[in-house]
């Protein structure tokens, strides 16, 4: 690799360079008013998130992003302390009243809805959406033991 002699011309800055970045600004907290809670909850764990009308997901939680761990997610209690936790983040945005669907055999559904009502929404609508098949899959082969 040649060196640059001491009389070679500097290389000229590029444009920006040198110059802070610009500060980025703080997005505006947006106002929901009335929103749709999906209370998804499986043996193993219950998921509520809480959308806008449009479907845009405002705020979630989980009985596993609260804090619990293996079979203790599937508990009705941790459906209820993960529906308060993502009531409150609609809370903030200014949600007030709700419907709600509720989809999976789980022991969080009922536990996660009371918990909602309590959060201080307003319940409009309770759905129950759980798939159902009509005699879809064939069931596994019976266990011999």
């Amino acid at each position: 690799m040649a060196r640059p002699k001491d009389n070679a011309p500097e290389k000229p800055a590029a444009p920006g360079e040198g110059i802070a970045p610009p500060t980025r600004r703080k997005r505006a907290k947006r106002m929901v008013s009335e929103g749709v809670v999906h209370i998804h909850s499986t043996f193993n764990n219950t998921i509520i998130s809480i959308s806008d009308p449009q479907g845009a997901v405002v705020a979630w939680s989980s009985a596993g992003a609260v804090g619990f761990k293996g079979s203790r997610k599937g508990t009705p209690f941790a459906a209820q302390l993960a529906a308060d936790a993502a009531a409150r983040k609609a809370a903030d945005m200014g949600m007030r009243q709700v419907q709600v669907f509720v989809k999976g055999p789980g022991a969080g559904r009922e536990s996660a809805l009371r918990s909602l009502q309590a959060a201080g929404f307003t319940v409009s609508i309770i759905k129950d959406v759980t798939p159902i098949p009509h005699n879809g899959c064939r069931p596994p082969k019976r266990r011999r033991v």
